[in-house]
C-alpha cells in the first residue's frame, strides 16, 4: 500500500470529523442525538460491513491467514497488558492509573479502525479486520472492564461474557464465518440492502467522532506526562510491537496491513465510558482519547514509513 494513499485517507477522514465539529458547535447535534446515532452505528451499520466482507468464496490461505492474525492478536495484547501494568501501576491516583492502563492498551478499532480499513482495502481488508474486533471486544470487556472495579469483590465472569456474546459485532463475526466458510451467497436484495447500509459506515462514525471532539475541555493540569507516555504507547509503541509479532507469524500482505492499522488507531472512547461507570473524574479520559485522536493524523503514517522501512 502507497503512503501516500494511507495519509490522504486519513486527511479525508480528519475533514469528516471537522465537519462533525462543526456540526457540534452550530449545534445541530445534542448529546442524545449523538447517543442515537452511535448505536446505529453499532447495531446495525456495522454488523452489516462484517456480514458484507465474509460474502465470498471460502479459501483456506486466507483462513491461515486469518488464524495466524488471531494468535498475534492474543500475544501482542497480552504484551500491552504487562508493559501498562509495569509502566503505570505505581500512579498513586487510581482514577489516572486505570485511565493510563486502558487507554494505552485498547484502541479505537470500532469506530475509526474498520471505516479505515473499509476505506483502504474494501471488503478483504475488512475480512481481516474483524480479527481485531473480536480481539478488542474479548479483552476489553474481561480485562478492560476488571481495570475500572470499584470494589474488590469477584467479578462478575458471566456478565462479562454476556457482554461478549450479545455484542452485535461479535454476532456478525460468526454469522459472516459461517457465511464465508459454506461459500454462501445472500440473495440479491438482502446483498443490496447490506451493501447500501455498510456505505455509510465511514462519513458516519467519522462525524459522531467529530461531534464528540467538539466537546473537548483540556486544561494544562489535565496534561500529565503520564496521558503522554499512554499516547506514546498507544499511537506508537504498541503498533510497532504487533507489526513484529505478526511478522514473526509470517502474516503478510493486506492481513498484516489491516492489523497494523486496527492496533496503531487512536484510544478507544468506552475509556470514558468505564471512567464514568466507576464514578471517577473523566476530564483526564476525554483529554487523552481527544489528544491521541487528533496525533493519529501524524502517528499512523509514521508506523506505516517504519513498517514499509523493516
Amino acid at each position: 500500500m502507497a503512503l501516500g494513499q494511507l495519509t490522504n485517507q486519513i486527511v479525508l477522514m480528519f475533514v469528516l470529523m471537522l465537519i462533525g465539529v462543526l456540526i457540534n458547535k452550530v449545534g445541530f447535534m445534542h448529546t442524545q442525538t449523538s447517543n442515537d446515532l452511535t448505536n446505529i452505528l453499532l447495531y446495525i451499520v456495522s454488523p452489516c460491513l462484517i456480514i458484507g466482507a465474509f460474502e465470498q468464496t471460502y479459501s483456506a490461505a486466507r483462513m491461515k491467514q486469518l488464524m495466524l492474525v488471531c494468535v498475534g492478536i492474543c500475544f501482542f495484547y497480552i504484551i500491552e497488558i504487562l508493559i501498562a501494568k509495569f509502566s503505570f501501576g505505581r500512579i498513586s491516583n487510581i482514577n489516572l492509573q486505570r485511565i493510563t492502563k486502558y487507554g494505552s492498551i485498547y484502541s479505537n478499532a470500532g469506530f475509526m479502525g474498520i471505516p479505515l480499513t473499509s476505506a483502504l482495502f474494501g471488503n478483504t481488508g475488512v475480512f481481516f479486520a474483524v480479527a481485531s474486533l473480536a480481539g478488542f471486544n474479548i479483552f476489553s470487556w474481561t480485562h478492560g472492564v476488571s481495570l475500572f472495579k470499584t470494589t474488590k469483590k469477584h467479578p462478575d465472569h458471566w456478565q462479562n461474557f454476556r457482554e461478549i456474546i450479545i455484542n452485535p459485532n461479535i454476532i456478525a463475526i460468526f454469522v459472516g464465518l459461517v457465511i464465508f466458510l459454506l461459500s454462501f451467497q445472500l440473495p440479491t436484495p438482502v446483498d443490496r440492502v447490506i451493501h447500501y447500509v455498510s456505505s455509510i459506515n465511514t462519513p458516519l462514525s467519522m462525524i459522531v467522532i467529530g461531534n464528540s471532539l467538539g466537546n473537548i475541555r483540556i486544561s494544562r493540569q489535565l496534561i500529565d506526562w503520564h496521558l503522554w507516555l499512554a499516547i506514546f504507547f498507544r499511537n506508537l509503541l504498541f503498533p510497532i510491537v504487533a507489526m513484529f509479532i505478526l511478522q514473526a507469524l509470517t502474516v503478510s500482505g493486506v492481513a498484516l496491513d489491516t492489523t497494523v492499522l486496527m492496533a496503531a488507531c487512536p484510544t478507544a472512547g468506552l475509556v470514558v465510558l468505564f471512567t464514568l461507570q466507576a464514578y471517577g473524574d473523566a476530564s483526564p479520559a476525554v483529554a487523552l482519547m481527544s489528544l491521541s485522536t487528533i496525533l493519529s493524523l501524524a502517528t499512523i503514517p509514521l508506523v506505516f514509513a517504519l513498517m514499509m522501512a523493516f
